[in-house]
């Protein structure tokens, strides 16, 4: 019986050892970014959005909105190397988008390889 409390014991200790603490992600993409357009038709009365909600599980939440209408719900899953940021959208006809993070008057902004600005942060 005494060898039985001490092998739980072991089991227990090891299992409890064994546990790792899940490092903490700070990276500077974490957070809300937006783009707003206003309509292409002088006639449209309504802003298109764009929306990305970036989360520290490298995975986010895609939103398109016409006006209050919300026209595109997905996730998506990003991945950093260095600077650079690569967005891919499973499931979605959409190109994946490469970005950097860039800084000026108006804030932090993500923008494409080529320089186009992709978002604004929230």
């Amino acid at each position: 019986m005494h060898t039985i409390r001490s092998l739980i014991c072991v089991l227990a200790l090891f299992a409890v050892g064994s546990c790792s603490e899940i490092p903490e992600n700070n990276d500077p993409v974490i957070g809300i970014w937006v783009q707003t357009q206003a309509p292409k038709d002088s006639g449209a009365k309504h802003m298109e959005r764009e929306e990305w909600i970036f989360n520290d599980a490298y995975m986010g939440r895609y939103n398109r909105y016409l006006g209050e209408e919300l026209l595109v719900e997905t996730d998506f899953h990003w991945e950093g190397f260095g600077e650079v940021y690569t967005i891919h959208y499973p499931g979605l006809k959409k190109l994946k988008n490469v970005v950097k993070i860039k800084q000026n008057q108006e804030g932090n902004l993500l923008m494409d390889l080529q320089g186009n600005v992709l978002a604004y942060r929230e």
